[in-house]
């Protein structure tokens, strides 16, 4: 039996034992295809945080028991499980360990660094030593990791330790050849830092040269993709960032050159599954037929964390063997969200009869509405909460127009007030001569007199009155 190693960046984690193939083959009990067909459960964007534990976890939660359910093999958090930099003893880190311990009690977990802003580096480290059946691979370098063993892992005893490490990791980015006993072939491209390639490169270059870079590095793993897929060990890229043409969870497509990957780069790979995270909705693009079949997927975020979001939430469950790949998507309960938008002052009687409309138990509500400056005070907050009074909760959101004021050049500069309202005038295209009449009027008679004629009757009233 070959022996162990210590895994690279000071995990302190050990390879598992392979057994010595005899033969000098690739191969695993049973035939070459039945042995390597795996069963991956694909998470993403799990976001863990204050803002959306609850949506988080119950979302969660129900992957994970389908995940059991289903028998996964192995599964891939591909990015993002926190929203940001988190306390261990807050209840969001607690909640999120503790449903991943269940997860890799069932299976190894390999976790993707995410974004830097959701994931700083070192969040995962504490996932190392979470002490579950399975050990949790973090991946927060570019590499590849094999998943070993030549039975399913839910054959494996509890209490046998080194059989349950399953993940060996290469030295540097990849491996030299694919480790004999490998069941699957995983390669991890971690959300890429963009202010280092701008430090080196420059600002206004950085987005292309990582684009550039990466596509050379992604082209790189086709050579060892090629020979586990001719071993019949299936291939898998694993990574965290945009595609371009990609559409967002709001509907809006990413174009432009500041996006990590291209389709075309990811299928240079050469791998037969490409399973990314970073855009809450799920999309995916394929090539290929049969055993030359490849697929790129989004699994999307567990939840649904904003209102406005499109597409079904869940995770993706990916089937791969010798004879080809396919995925589908597995929903979670997310929170459902309703929009209702007036271009003016919200009308209560719509409100209400949208209200009719539909049932709102368990529905996130937000309504928006656009009034002018003076008017903002006319929009009744408590009459809007009341009519919604059945849903889960509530979100107001006003958006007020300014009153735009129009300063006429050189005003104060004027003497007479006369002068000035001309100015005004000209500079807001209004037709002074009313106006100066009125101001004359004020400035040469009585207040008395005013409002005397102000009160007294018009011949038109007072023949309506006679009438």
């Amino acid at each position: 039996m070959s022996a162990p190693g210590r895994l690279p960046g000071g995990t302190g984690a050990h390879r598992a034992e392979v057994p010595c193939i005899p033969d000098g083959h690739l191969r695993a009990h049973g035939s070459p295809r039945q042995a390597h067909r795996v069963g991956v459960a694909h998470l993403s964007d799990l976001h863990y945080g204050p803002r959306h534990l609850e949506e988080a976890d119950r979302c969660f939660s129900a992957a994970v028991d389908r995940a059991i359910e289903l028998a996964v093999d192995v599964a891939v958090i591909s990015g993002d499980a926190t929203d940001h930099a988190l306390d261990l003893h807050a209840p969001a880190a607690l909640r999120l360990l503790a449903q991943v311990r269940r997860l890799a009690d069932h299976c190894p977990v390999l976790m993707l660094q995410g974004t830097w802003s959701h994931e700083p580096p070192g969040t995962l480290s504490v996932f190392r030593m979470l002490g579950s059946r399975h050990r949790v691979f973090v991946a927060d370098r570019i590499g590849q990791v094999a998943l070993m063993g030549c039975a399913s892992s839910r054959d494996l005893s509890a209490t046998d330790a080194s059989a349950a490490d399953l993940w060996t990791a290469s030295e540097g980015p990849r491996f030299a050849e694919v480790p004999p006993g490998a069941r699957a072939l995983f390669t991890c491209i971690p959300s890429i830092n963009k202010a280092a390639v701008a430090a080196a490169v420059g600002a206004t270059a950085a987005a292309e040269a990582q684009g550039e870079r990466l596509a050379r590095l992604l082209q790189g793993y086709a050579g060892i993709h090629g020979v586990a897929r001719a071993a019949g060990v299936p291939t898998l890229a694993v990574s965290h960032g945009t595609v371009f043409g990609c559409v967002t969870e709001h509907g809006v497509p990413m174009a432009g050159f500041d996006h990590e990957f291209t389709t075309g780069a990811l299928f240079s790979t050469g791998a037969q599954a490409t399973l990314l995270g970073h855009i809450h909705r799920h999309q995916a693009w394929m090539q290929g037929e049969g055993d030359r079949r490849q697929c790129i997927a989004y699994a999307g975020s567990i939840g649904r964390f904003h209102h406005g979001e499109q597409g079904d939430k869940g995770f993706l469950l990916w089937e791969l063997g010798p004879d080809g790949v396919d995925c589908r998507l597995e929903p979670t309960p997310a929170r459902r969200t309703l929009d209702i938008v007036f271009e003016g002052r919200p009308d209560l009687d719509q409100l209400r009869e949208a209200v009719r409309a539909q049932e709102l138990a368990g529905v996130s509500v937000r309504v928006r509405w656009t009034v002018a400056d003076e008017d903002r005070h006319e929009v009744d907050r408590g009459a809007i909460e009341h009519a919604l009074s059945g849903a889960a909760d509530v979100r107001l959101e006003g958006r007020i127009v300014p009153v735009v004021r129009t300063r006429a050049p050189g005003i104060s500069q004027l003497v007479s007030l006369t002068d000035k309202v001309r100015a005004w005038a000209t500079a807001t295209d209004v037709h002074a001569a009313p106006l100066l009449e009125c101001l004359e009027r004020v400035t040469t008679t009585e207040p008395e007199d005013i409002v005397a004629e102000a009160l007294a009757p018009r011949p038109d009233e007072g023949s309506g009155a006679a009438a």
